[in-house]
């Protein structure tokens, strides 16, 4: 029984004891023929010979001239017979090694005593030839330089522009970023006497947007006073002149209305912030430029700020900023059993957008903190705070609204607005979802230790603009009050519960946080004590002290890991708790503290007479 149809007419038999396995690399030709042998050579010979066309590859198709065709002969004794595998191979070889051997022992069926012979004289003979092949097209080169065949100016001039552009040295310096100019400039006028200056314009600016939003919201609250009175006539009127149909027509207008005036307060709002924006950087460039020359007396007049400049009276029936006593306890911890690492821990009762708010009318306190968050805005110092939300990344409901509303109140000189950077994440988010899906796809995961891969399966088939709980997304500010940097820590209705551990994706979430901030420089965090930043009834003392204990220990632990982090900074952590808890319970978790953290104890010197 035979079979054959090649190109290449190969052949497959047994003469004097040799055995010839002919087959090239690329399609498949499989030849079968009866052999009057029953030695273990023979049993090679009858399972086929597969011979591999050797017309070239389609990527290889119109370089005639920089691919050869070499035999690989492999020698190998079987029994009382020796084996001759020849297979022809196209150089330069663009497969792997490994997956060519690999190929030809599946395709041949080589015993496996000669595999790892076979990949190592497979290794040598196309390292060998591909070396042989550079060597000779090397000297063809030479050949053509000493003939004349090949300017020598244009080689060198090749040769020298490659050079420039791989070389650090050479290579032409990158172009200025307006960003990072613009940061180096206010970063040096905000540490000279101009920084008075800039924080009187960027208040200025600020009373301006307050103003204006202090308008906004008494136009639509006149305007949902006048709809509300409208409405109540209507369902008065309800089943005598008016429908259902009818109602239903006056909610809509009233709804269209709302809208229609929200739109235009929102873009007025946007051209005054963006019109503040440009207005302040094209001033803070031209302050600079003026004061590099030091003959300029109207610009140093002009820095002069008199003291009665820098203070604002508070207005009658003006709100203060102390609307309820903050409690505040701080302590000095060291960790760590051999490097200790000293850090700063305070626990505070305050709402959590207190850090963010900036007082129209206030204490003097104010100016200090808006001066403190500017100077450490380019710096190794930031500030961050940890900000509780739902799954969707959006301002629309809770505390996100909250906290863009008060990011609005005050025009952002240096980072894009919240909304922008929203805009940035929810691509993100769509793209880690399809890599994630893709990746499920394509390696689905094996349940181990019987572990159930439900929840992970629901989550691929969650809504892929949401984020899963322990996940979160980072906002950059310069126009809040304490803070620089906000994480969005994504939580759900299980933070409310009693029975969470130290597994808990919000738990594991706060030590991915705190990861951040060691690799970019975030020296000041705020966290929610109890994950949470309202009270409400099923948070009893107990619930309270379990929560506050659980998240002290992990912060703890999360702490210590810093220490291999980032080489033992130094860093403020603040613990916050809800501005509407007791101060019983308040003083009961200042207590837990030291129990938790090694506290530094005092140390009093008296003198001996």
């Amino acid at each position: 029984m035979a079979a054959s149809f090649t190109p290449l007419q190969p052949t497959l038999g047994i003469a004097h004891g040799d055995l010839k396995l002919v087959c090239g690399y690329s399609a498949m030709e499989i030849h079968f023929m009866k052999l009057p042998t029953n030695s273990s050579c023979a049993d090679v010979a009858s399972r086929g010979s597969l011979e591999l066309d050797t017309e070239k590859m389609k990527k290889n198709k119109g370089k005639v001239n920089t691919t050869t065709e070499k035999e690989f002969v492999f020698r190998f004794r079987a029994g009382r017979n020796v084996c001759v595998l020849k297979v022809p191979l196209q150089f330069p070889v663009q497969e792997n090694v490994s997956d060519l051997h690999g190929r030809l022992m599946l395709l041949h069926k080589i015993p496996c005593f000669v595999e790892n012979e076979l990949k190592s004289t497979l290794s040598t003979f196309i390292e060998s030839e591909t070396i042989q092949d550079y060597d000779r097209g090397a000297e063809l080169a030479l050949q053509r330089l000493t003939t004349g065949e090949v300017d020598i100016n244009q080689l060198t001039n090749t040769w020298a522009k490659a050079y420039s552009e791989t070389t650090l040295e050479h290579a032409r310096p990158e172009e200025p970023c307006w960003d990072e100019d613009f940061a180096d400039v206010y970063h040096e006028l905000i540490h000279s006497p101009a920084s008075d200056t800039l924080l009187n314009l960027e208040h200025n600016y600020f009373v301006s947007v307050s103003e204006l939003i202090s308008e906004r919201d008494m136009e639509l609250n006149k305007l949902q006073e006048r709809q509300a009175a409208e409405m109540d006539k209507v369902m008065q009127e309800l089943g005598k002149t008016m429908t259902d149909q009818d109602v239903n027509a006056v909610a809509s207008q009233h709804f269209d209305a709302q809208q229609v005036l929200e739109n235009k307060w929102a873009n007025e709002l946007k051209q005054v912030t963006h019109i503040q924006k440009q207005e302040y950087q094209e001033w803070v460039i031209k302050l600079h430029q003026d004061m590099q020359n030091p003959n300029n007396s109207t610009i140093n007049e002009e820095i002069k700020v008199q003291p009665s400049q820098l203070t604002v009276e508070s207005e009658p029936g003006a709100r203060l900023y102390e609307e309820q006593r903050q409690l505040e306890e701080s302590f000095t911890i060291h960790l760590g059993a051999q490097l200790k690492t000293m850090h700063n821990l305070r626990l505070v009762r305050a709402d959590v957008l207190d850090f963010c708010k900036h007082r129209r009318h206030g204490s003097s306190g104010t100016k200090l903190r808006r001066l403190q968050t500017a100077l450490s805005l380019y710096s190794s110092s930031l500030c961050g705070l940890v900000l509780l939300v739902d799954n969707r990344v959006n301002s629309y409901s809770g505390i996100k609204r909250d906290f863009a509303t008060v990011s609005k109140e005050c025009t952002d000189f240096h980072f894009p607005r919240l909304e922008e950077q929203l805009e940035v994440v929810q691509q993100v988010v769509l793209y880690a979802w399809a890599q994630r899906s893709s990746k499920h796809k394509v390696q689905p995961e094996v349940p181990r230790n019987g572990t159930n891969t439900e929840d992970k399966i629901k989550n691929l088939e969650r809504n892929p603009s949401n984020i899963l709980p322990g996940e979160f997304y980072i906002s950059r500010h310069s126009n809040l009050s304490e803070v620089h940097i906000v994480f969005h820590l994504c939580v759900d209705d299980n933070v409310r519960s009693g029975n969470i551990t130290a597994r808990d994706p919000a738990i594991m979430g706060l030590r991915n946080i705190l990861k951040v901030c060691c690799t970019h420089d975030i020296t000041t965090i705020t966290i929610p004590l109890l994950l949470v930043h309202d009270m409400s009834e099923e948070m009893t003392i107990p619930w309270c002290l379990k929560r506050a204990e659980l998240v002290f220990k992990c912060v703890k632990g999360f702490m210590m890991e810093m220490a291999s982090w980032d080489g033992g900074i130094s860093r403020t952590v603040q613990f916050l708790v809800p501005q509407s808890i007791s101060e019983e319970m308040f003083y009961q978790l200042s207590n837990m503290l030291p129990q938790i953290f090694r506290v530094s104890s005092t140390l009093t010197l008296t003198s001996k007479r």
